[in-house]
C-alpha cells in the first residue's frame, strides 16, 4: 500500500524512534516514517547517496538537536543553504527548553520547535498535533 506522505526521523535515540513510529502508526494518514540517526546520515539521505539511493523525498523532518557526528543545529545549517534541499519543512523535535536552542533553531531555518513530552500520552498527541498540523492542514511546496 503506497503511503500518503514521507516524514524524515533524525533521531539517535532508539526509545524515541520507536515511540515517533507508534504515534504515526495511530494516524488516520498512511505515513512512511524513515529515520536516520545523525545530521550525517539525513543529508546522505536527503540527497540519496551511498545506501540512501532510492530513498524518497520527505514531506517533512523532525529533527533532534542533540546527536553525535553532526547535531541539529548543524544539519539545519547545510540543509537551509541546499537550493534543492532547503523548502523541506524541519520541525526540530527536541527535549530542550532552553530560549537559546529554540531561537537559533528559528534563525536556521526550521518551521516549528518542539519539546518532547516526558509523558507517553503527552509525546503521543504532540506527534498528532505534528501530523494535523503538518500532514493535513499545511499546503507545502
Amino acid at each position: 500500500m503506497e503511503s500518503d506522505f514521507t516524514v524524515l526521523l533524525v533521531e539517535d535515540e532508539p526509545a524515541d524512534v520507536h515511540l515517533t513510529k507508534m504515534a504515526f502508526k495511530q494516524s488516520r494518514l498512511l505515513v512512511n516514517v524513515c529515520d536516520v540517526g545523525d545530521g550525517v546520515e539525513a543529508l546522505a539521505f536527503l540527497r540519496q547517496e551511498g545506501q540512501y539511493g532510492d530513498a524518497p523525498t520527505p514531506d517533512i523532518i523532525l529533527l533532534d538537536l542533540n546527536m553525535p557526528r553532526m547535531d541539529g543545529k548543524t544539519f539545519l545549517h547545510h540543509l537551509k543553504r541546499d537550493d534543492t534541499l532547503k523548502r523541506i519543512p524541519v520541525v526540530v523535535l527536541t527535549t530542550s527548553e532552553a530560549e537559546s536552542d529554540i531561537v537559533e533553531s528559528y534563525n536556521l531555518g526550521c518551521a516549528g520547535f518542539v519539546t518532547k513530552p516526558i509523558d507517553l500520552t503527552q509525546f503521543l498527541q504532540a506527534i498528532q498535533n505534528v501530523e494535523n498540523y503538518w500532514l493535513t492542514l499545511v499546503k507545502r511546496p
